[in-house]
């Protein structure tokens, strides 16, 4: 018996002549913490509503928990969890009135729901927020209550769809270690994000831009897909210094890293050679250039840029 929770092979999912999903393929163990990570438009969304039955897929298989997300719609739509960035809490109902909704929509019986409610409430620090409309709770609050509502049913599978969009980084945190705590607990989690960072918190993942995947594995397989490194640059005046590098695409990708530059490259020997008479030239002062380990953000310009080239 496979122990992948999640299979698709070779799914399209297209809206007349435009390919929002574009011949993709992963697995995803029981367990895991998957994340699907790219900017928006990218086709994340649409291959959750795939793999929860509310969208039909144009071609390829999708399996979920062994459900064919085609043969076995009802069922699966029993067996998952699902939060949406856009609709997952009715604004003019209480917390509790929410958790009584969806439970009662997963067909939790009367006397189920009411404990299940309460162990919700309690589980997600929810308990002084029950009476409180859903329009009037702090963003963490609400996510936590939509999660919530997404696991009432003890479902195998959740789909989170950018689950901690405008929450601060805090809340983020705390968010995320609730993820890893059901994950401990048997539920396997398909979590999307366009926050490249968060990659991270994820066993593994794959990266998608323009319906079409472009890197798959842990964080660390995927960083080690990094072509050349980037380099650090304290130089000042830090402006005058930027608009130098940018008239110099071919060294690399320049951006504001706190206090200094940072200059991703696929040379950093050649960049680091141009730069003092480059800035020079310009009439800055360059102070230090350090090396840098690139991030997964730097791994997925560089592999965007390669994919549409």
């Amino acid at each position: 018996m496979t122990n992948n929770a999640i299979e698709v092979r070779d799914l399209v999912r297209r809206f007349g002549s435009f390919t929002a999903v574009d011949h993709i393929s992963f697995h995803i163990e029981r367990g895991e913490v998957f994340g699907f990570l790219g900017p928006n438009g990218a086709g994340k969304t649409t291959t959750i509503k795939v793999l929860i039955g509310i969208l039909a897929p144009t071609s390829g298989t999708c399996r979920v928990l062994g459900l064919d997300v085609l043969r076995d719609t009802a069922r699966l739509k029993q067996s998952v969890g699902y939060m949406s960035q856009k609709f997952s809490l009715y604004e003019d109902l209480t917390a509790q009135e929410n958790l009584d909704f969806f439970g009662s929509v997963y067909g939790l019986s009367r006397l189920a729901l009411g404990s299940a409610i309460d162990h919700a409430l309690a589980r997600f620090e929810l308990e002084r927020f029950r009476q409180v409309q859903a329009s009037e709770l702090p963003t963490g609050a609400r996510q936590r209550l939509a999660l919530a509502c997404a696991i009432l049913h003890d479902p195998g599978v959740l789909f989170l769809d950018e689950p901690t969009s405008g929450m601060d980084p805090a809340s983020r945190r705390k968010f995320w270690e609730l993820i890893h705590v059901l994950a401990g607990q048997g539920k396997t989690v398909l979590v999307t994000t366009h926050y490249l960072d968060e990659a991270e918190y994820c066993n593994r993942l794959c990266l998608i831009s323009q319906a079409r995947i472009i890197a798959e594995g842990t964080p660390e397989h995927v960083r080690s897909l990094a072509k050349g490194g980037a380099l650090n640059i304290a130089c000042a005046p830090l402006g005058k210094c930027l608009s130098a590098l940018l008239t110099r695409p071919d060294l690399g990708e320049t951006s504001i890293y706190g206090g200094s530059l940072r200059l991703v490259t696929d040379d950093p020997d050649r960049a680091r050679a141009a730069l003092p008479g480059l800035l020079t030239q310009a009439g800055t002062s360059l102070e230090s250039v350090t090396p840098d380990r690139p991030t997964l953000e730097d791994v997925f310009v560089q592999l965007v840029r390669a994919s549409n080239a």
